[in-house]
């Protein structure tokens, strides 16, 4: 399992030094939300992982935190937040304060900063697949089902065990026995032919 996750992490590791970034779930939402394609948004919205983030807001995630001998809230605690958003410590979800999450009526740009760092709370399409920055045009899906480049190039993951023992391994405080052929069919989002 070792050897698994340390591959997983030089693999991300690379992957993002190669200057892919998060853009966020909504980024995601316009191609892939549609019924003939696989609705694969709508699918993610129902999981688990959509609501990874609310869940450090329960009083069951105080009471890990503190049983843990951690100070603060679970919502803006490294050792929680790495596994329930998107991206985090690779420039992905960040700690904002209260001035960032409302910006004025007319700060365009902050309200775009909001939607994005939103669509990177909880475990989203791009904890799995990758920063999306350099594969969310539809030009550049159609040049890896091509075979024009390939998706590695352009930072789009292929899942595997190493991508789920990520989180799912000893350090979580609330750790089931997790095997990724029994659990993989359960976070499979339809994918119809092209």
């Amino acid at each position: 399992m070792k050897k698994v996750l340390i591959t997983f992490l030089i693999l991300t590791a690379f992957i993002f030094a190669q200057d892919f970034e998060f853009v966020g779930n909504a980024k995601c939402k316009m191609c892939h939300n549609k019924a003939e394609k696989g609705a694969q948004y709508t699918e993610w919205t129902i999981s688990v992982h959509a609501k990874a983030f609310e869940t450090l807001k329960s009083d069951e995630s105080a009471k890990i935190v503190a049983d843990m001998g951690l100070k603060g809230n679970a919502w803006e605690i490294p050792e929680c937040l790495k596994c329930h958003t998107t991206g985090f410590g690779a420039g992905g979800y960040e700690v904002k304060c209260d001035d960032f999450w409302n910006p004025a009526a007319d700060d365009k740009v902050g309200a775009k900063a909001v939607k994005r760092m939103k669509g990177l709370q909880s475990v989203g399409c791009e904890a799995c697949h990758g920063p999306g920055s350099k594969y969310k045009s539809s030009k550049t899906k159609k040049a890896i089902i091509a075979g024009e480049i390939t998706a590695a190039s352009v930072g789009l993951l292929e899942i595997n065990e190493a991508t789920c023992v990520a989180c799912h391994n000893e350090e979580s405080p609330t750790r089931k026995p997790f095997s990724y052929e029994e659990r993989v069919g359960e976070f499979a989002h339809p994918n119809p032919a092209k």
